[in-house]
């Protein structure tokens, strides 16, 4: 019985370390990247409306290939994430590709939306390419983690569930210490 609480107290301390470790490398490179996470050099950005179901759901995370050179490689029937405003980015799928001297020009539509964008989306405007990586409503904790509230809240709650752990079990110690203090005193003989 003894073995088998070591070993879910360690199970557990390993858990809240692990967790602890990879909301640290979110919340800093969410910061560090100016609000989407990256990782092995794509980002990710989280799905924050239904235009695109069923290819991918609301509050689902994708992953995008960065635009590297001018925005123009991209061809009907890609799904591109542009800068539709200045604090707006959408993900929608190419309809229509035409080219105007040096500048190309994309007409877009959400896989579920009935009509396509009103707007062309300019070739300068393309952030990137979905490469077919999502993972389904850890969106909706990646827009937490960015929030300064979920910030503060996944960066300090781990650490005080670790910091009363390591309490508990150093009174856990101490309590065993404390008991077989005792039991060594009343087994020795009076000299």
């Amino acid at each position: 019985m003894k073995k088998l609480l070591t070993l879910m107290s360690s199970t557990v301390t390993f858990l809240l370390f692990a967790a602890l470790l990879c909301m640290i490398i979110v919340v800093i490179s969410s910061k560090a990247s100016g609000g989407s996470p990256s990782a092995m050099g794509y980002e990710m950005k989280s799905v924050l409306s239904g235009s695109m179901e069923p290819t991918f759901q609301t509050g689902s995370i994708i992953a995008i290939e960065p635009t590297e050179e001018n925005g123009t490689e991209y061809q009907e029937g890609d799904i591109i994430t542009f800068q539709q405003d200045r604090d707006t980015l959408v993900t929608h799928r190419i309809t229509e590709v035409n080219e105007s001297g040096s500048q190309v020009i994309y007409k877009t539509k959400g896989d579920n939306n009935d009509a396509a964008d009103m707007e062309p989306v300019l070739n300068s405007n393309v952030v990137g390419q979905y490469t077919g990586f999502t993972i389904p409503y850890a969106g909706y904790f990646i827009d937490f983690a960015n929030s300064p509230t979920g910030a503060l809240v996944l960066l300090i709650v781990p650490g005080i569930i670790i910091f009363l752990y390591g309490i508990l079990s150093i009174w856990r110690e101490l309590r065993k210490l404390e008991t077989k203090t005792k039991t060594d005193s009343a087994e020795e003989p009076p000299s």
